[in-house]
C-alpha cells in the first residue's frame, strides 16, 4: 500500500512593509465585498452580475457556468459549433448535470471529496461502493443506508496556490492538477514534482482568479489596480487578469514595477492601472515636488509631467515652485498639455543658455540682457532651418517671457529662492522681444448654406447602425455648441422657459458656468427627444439625473458616462471624407477639410449674424465672457459688406440726387476707412458733418435738415427709410392742416416744407431710375449687395459709433 504524501504545511503570514500598509489602506473594504474577495484563500470570486468583472450566467438552460461576451460559457460555445442547430434552439436544449471542470461535493452527507461519478454524483470511494452493493437502490435511497459514511478529508492539493481538495489518497494533487501532473511527468520525465508543485498555475473556474502564492505587495497591487478600473467604468475579464497574476507567479517577483517584460496586450493594461494607482496611493504633492517628474493623477489630473528637460537646477526648481502655484487654478482634461507647452518652451531657453555660456547658465546672478538675445536669435534659427514654424517662435517667446515675469512675482529671484540674484535685464519685453503674430487672410471657418444641407441629408450614414453621433452632430448643428459641450450632455439636458418654448441645458465647461439655457427650436427639441428614449431603452434602470445624452460605447455598464469628443471627432473626419463631392452653387467642389466640429459653431453665428441678431444677444447666444470674441465671428461678414459697398456705391447720391462715385468700380481700403471713420448713421442715409460725426450723430449744426446738406449722402440700400420719410412727411402735413388748435406761426413752423417734400420725392425717383436702368444681371447683383448691407446694418455698425439713430423728424413728438 502506497503512503500517502505529506501535507503542505501552512503559509507563513508575510511580514507586511510601510508601502505595503499603506496600498492596504487605499482599497476600499466595500469594493472587496463587491468583488467577491475571500482574504482566507485569496480568491477573488465576483458575483455573476457584476457590471464591470462578469457577463453573467450561460444562456443554456440549467449550465450555471459564467458566460462570455456572447452570453454563453466555453463550453456551450464550442458544443454550439460543432452542432447544426441555429442559437435559438440550442438554448432551448438543457445542459447535462455534469460540466467538466465543475467542482461538486459528493451527495452524501458531509463527504469532504469531490463528485466523480458522472451519473451517480458520488465520490471515487462511494461510487464504488454503491456500484458494488447498492445498485439496487437509488442514489438517493443508498446515502442515507447505515453503512454509507462521509469519507475522510484528504488536505488540500500540494499545489503551492491551489484551493481545492485531494481526492485520492495515494495522489498529492487534486484531480485536475493530477491530470496535468501526469501530462508534465511524460514530456519531461527528469522534472521533479516538488518544483512542479510550486510553479504550476491554478485550476481556472468560472469567474474565479486565484491570488494565493503571490506576495502581500502584489495582491493589494493588483487589487488597487481592479478597483481603479471599475471606478473608471473600465470591465475587466478574468482571463486577463489571470494573465497578469501568472506573469507576476512566473518571475516571482516582490512588486509589479520589477516585472521584466510587459504581459500580454490586455493584461498590460490592467498592469499600467495597478502601477498608476499604486503610485498615487504611496505619494503625496509634496512629495511629487520634490521630483523632477510629477504624476499629475495625484494633483487629481492625468498623465504626468516632466522637467527633466530644464538643464540648470535654478531653472528646474523655480519651474517647479511655479507650477505648483499655477496647477490649482487648471481644470479639465488638458492640463498636462497646457502646462507641459509652458515647461518646453522653458526649456528652450535652457538649451540657449547650455549651448552659449560657458557656465552653461548654472549661475542666475551671471545671466544678463546678452544671454536673452541669444535665445531671440536662436529661435530665428530654429525657425529658419525648419525646427520650428513662426507660430512656435511666438508661442515660446510668449510663454518664456510670461514665466520669467511670474518668477519675479513670485519672489522666486529673492534671497534663498531657487533663482536668488536674477538680473532685472534677464527678461522678455512685451511689445519689443516678442515678434508680431502671422496674420492669415484665408477663408472663413462658416459653411457655406448649401454645403450644411448636404451634411444634414447625409448624417444618417455618420457611425454606423445604433450610433449616437448622428444626432449629436445634428444639435451641433442646430445650436452651434462647442463640441465638448454637445457630447457631456445629460439625459435631461431638455426643459421649457416661462412661455413654454423649448430651451437645451448645457454647461459651458470652458467658463466653468453650469446650468446654461439656450433657446431651440421645436426640430431641435424632437431630436432631443427621439435620443432622450433611445438611451432610456438601452440603461433603463439608471437614474436620469445621472445619465447621459450621449453615452460611450465602451467601459460604460450603466450609461453614467458620455462619449469623447475625441471620438465624435475621429468619427465626424472619417464619415465627411467617405462621403461624395460637396459640390458649391457654382458647380464647384468645396474643400472637405473645412468641415470640422467647430466649423458648425461658426455657421450658427454667421446665419444669426446675416438675420440681424445684435452682437450683445449673439454674445449671449455662443456663451462668450467678452463682446470682442464674438466680433471675431464676422470676419466674412465684413468681407461680404466691403464688396457689397464696392458694388452700391456707384448708386450713392447726394442731396440733389447726383451720383458721388460716377466711375468708381472698387473702393479703396482708404476709402472704406474713410467711410467708415469719417461718417456717422443717419436714417435713411450717412452724414460726413465732422461736429456730428464726432458726437456719434447726436450734434448736427443743422438740425437734421439732411436734405439740404451737403454732407448728406444715400443710396439704394436706403430706398424702404426714404419712402417712408416721404409718408411720413405727407402724413403730418395734412394732419397739422386740419388742426385748429395751432397758432398760424406754430403750424407754418411744424409743417414740412413742399421743397422738402419736393426733394425727397425727387431723390427717390432718380434713385429708383437708377436701378431700373440696370441689366437685369447687375439688378440682381445689387439687390444682393442690398440685401446684406440691410442685415450688417442690424447687426453692427461696421467701425462706426454704436449709437441710436436720431428721430426722423426731431420737430414733433410721436405718440409711443
Amino acid at each position: 500500500m502506497t503512503a500517502a504524501p505529506r501535507l503542505r504545511p501552512a503559509p507563513e503570514p508575510a511580514a507586511v512593509d510601510d508601502s505595503t500598509a499603506r496600498l492596504t489602506a487605499a482599497v476600499s473594504l466595500a469594493f472587496l465585498t463587491e468583488v467577491g474577495w475571500n482574504p482566507h484563500a485569496e480568491v477573488l470570486a465576483p458575483p455573476a452580475d457584476h457590471p464591470l468583472l462578469s457577463r453573467g450566467l450561460c444562456q443554456v438552460p440549467k449550465c450555471g457556468a459564467r458566460a462570455n461576451a456572447n452570453g454563453l460559457c466555453p463550453s456551450c460555445r464550442n458544443r454550439f459549433r460543432k452542432c447544426s442547430l441555429e442559437l435559438e434552439e440550442f438554448l432551448k436544449v438543457p445542459r447535462g448535470a455534469y460540466r467538466k471542470g465543475q467542482v461538486v461535493l459528493c451527495q452524501v452527507p458531509g463527504c469532504p471529496r469531490t463528485r466523480k461519478g458522472l451519473k451517480t454524483g458520488l465520490c471515487s470511494n462511494h461510487n464504488i461502493q454503491y456500484l458494488r452493493s447498492y445498485q439496487h437502490l437509488t442514489v438517493a435511497e443508498f446515502v442515507v443506508q447505515p453503512r454509507v459514511r462521509p469519507q475522510r478529508d484528504l488536505g488540500e492539493c500540494q499545489v503551492a496556490v491551489c484551493t481545492r481538495r485531494r481526492d485520492i489518497t495515494s495522489a498529492a494533487f487534486c484531480f485536475a492538477h493530477g491530470r496535468q501532473w501526469a501530462l508534465h511527468r511524460r514530456r519531461d520525465p527528469a522534472i521533479r514534482r516538488e518544483e512542479w508543485a510550486r510553479l504550476a498555475d491554478p485550476v481556472a473556474a468560472g469567474h474565479e482568479v486565484v491570488l494565493r502564492g503571490l506576495p502581500p505587495r502584489v495582491i493589494v497591487e493588483i487589487l488597487l489596480g481592479l478597483q481603479s478600473r471599475c471606478q473608471q467604468g473600465v470591465s475587466t475579464t478574468p482571463s486577463n487578469l489571470r494573465s497578469l497574476v501568472h506573469c507576476a507567479r512566473q518571475h516571482a517577483v516582490d512588486t509589479l514595477a520589477d516585472l521584466p517584460e510587459q504581459p500580454a496586450r490586455n493584461a498590460g493594461y490592467i498592469l499600467d492601472a495597478a502601477l498608476a494607482a499604486a503610485a498615487c496611493a504611496l505619494s503625496s504633492p509634496e512629495e511629487e515636488r520634490r521630483k523632477d517628474v510629477w504624476n499629475l493623477r495625484v494633483f487629481g489630473h492625468r498623465n504626468e509631467l516632466s522637467f527633466a528637460g530644464l538643464r540648470q537646477l535654478w531653472l528646474r526648481e523655480a519651474a517647479k515652485r511655479w507650477a505648483a502655484d499655477d496647477l490649482p487654478r487648471r481644470r479639465g482634461r488638458h492640463v498636462q498639455g497646457v502646462l507641459h507647452s509652458r515647461i518646453s518652451s522653458l526649456a528652450r531657453l535652457s538649451d540657449s543658455l547650455h549651448l552659449q555660456r560657458d557656465d552653461h547658465g548654472n549661475d542666475p546672478t551671471a545671466l544678463g540682457r546678452r544671454d536673452i538675445e541669444n535665445f531671440l536669435n536662436r529661435l530665428v534659427f530654429l525657425r529658419d532651418s525648419g525646427e520650428i514654424s513662426s507660430d512656435q517662435r511666438l508661442h515660446i517667446c510668449r510663454t518664456a517671457g510670461r514665466i520669467l515675469r511670474d518668477f519675479r512675482a513670485l519672489g522666486l529671484t529673492e534671497p534663498g529662492e531657487p533663482a536668488a540674484g536674477l538680473p532685472p535685464a534677464f527678461t522678455i519685453r512685451r511689445g519689443i522681444d516678442v515678434p508680431a503674430g502671422v496674420v492669415r487672410t484665408g477663408q472663413s471657418r462658416d459653411l457655406p448654406p448649401e454645403v450644411l444641407r448636404q451634411l444634414y441629408d447625409a448624417l444618417p450614414s455618420l457611425g454606423g447602425p445604433g450610433s449616437h453621433y448622428p444626432a449629436a452632430v445634428e444639435v451641433l448643428m442646430d445650436t452651434g455648441r462647442r463640441p465638448n459641450e454637445i457630447i457631456r450632455l445629460g439625459h435631461d439636458c431638455l426643459a421649457t422657459d416661462e412661455d413654454n418654448k423649448y430651451v437645451l441645458r448645457f454647461t459651458d465647461a470652458k467658463n466653468n458656468r453650469e446650468d446654461q439655457r439656450l433657446p431651440i427650436t421645436d426640430t431641435t427639441a424632437a431630436v432631443l427627444r427621439k435620443q432622450q428614449r433611445l438611451v432610456r431603452s438601452r440603461y433603463p434602470d439608471t437614474p436620469t439625473s445621472a445619465l447621459k445624452l450621449f453615452p460611450a460605447r465602451n467601459r460604460n455598464p450603466d450609461g453614467t458616462r458620455s462619449a469623447t469628443e475625441a471620438g465624435l471627432g475621429t468619427a465626424h473626419r472619417k464619415w465627411v471624407n467617405q462621403l461624395p463631392p460637396l459640390l458649391l452653387h457654382d458647380g464647384s467642389e468645396f474643400a472637405k477639410d473645412a468641415v470640422t466640429l467647430y466649423a458648425y459653431r461658426h455657421s450658427y453665428a454667421q446665419r444669426h449674424a446675416d438675420a440681424g441678431t445684435p452682437p450683445d444677444v449673439l454674445r449671449d447666444l455662443l456663451a462668450h465672457e467678452h463682446i470682442g470674441t464674438t466680433q471675431t465671428y464676422y470676419r466674412v461678414t465684413e468681407k461680404r459688406i466691403r464688396t457689397a459697398i464696392d458694388k452700391v456705391v456707384t448708386y450713392q447720391f447726394d442731396r440733389h440726387g447726383n451720383r458721388v462715385w460716377p466711375a468708381a468700380k472698387a473702393l479703396l481700403d482708404h476709402e472704406h476707412a474713410r467711410m467708415r471713420v469719417g461718417s456717422v448713421a443717419v436714417p435713411f442715409g450717412t452724414c460726413s458733418e465732422p461736429s456730428n460725426v464726432k458726437a456719434g450723430g447726436h450734434a448736427c449744426p443743422f438740425r437734421f435738415r439732411c436734405l439740404g446738406c451737403g454732407h448728406f449722402r444715400t443710396d439704394p440700400s436706403y430706398l424702404p427709410e426714404l419712402r417712408d420719410y416721404l409718408h411720413t412727411l405727407l402724413r403730418d402735413r395734412e394732419r397739422l392742416r386740419a388742426a385748429t388748435e395751432l397758432d398760424a406761426w406754430a403750424a407754418a413752423e411744424a409743417t414740412p416744407s413742399d421743397d422738402e417734400i419736393n426733394r425727397l420725392r425727387a431723390l427717390i425717383r432718380r434713385t429708383e431710375q437708377a436701378v431700373d436702368d440696370l441689366t437685369e444681371e447687375d439688378r440682381t447683383t445689387l439687390d444682393e449687395a442690398v440685401r446684406a448691407l440691410r442685415k450688417v446694418r442690424q447687426v453692427v455698425h461696421l467701425g462706426m459709433p454704436g449709437v441710436a439713430p436720431p428721430r426722423t423728424d426731431p420737430r414733433l413728438e410721436r405718440d409711443a
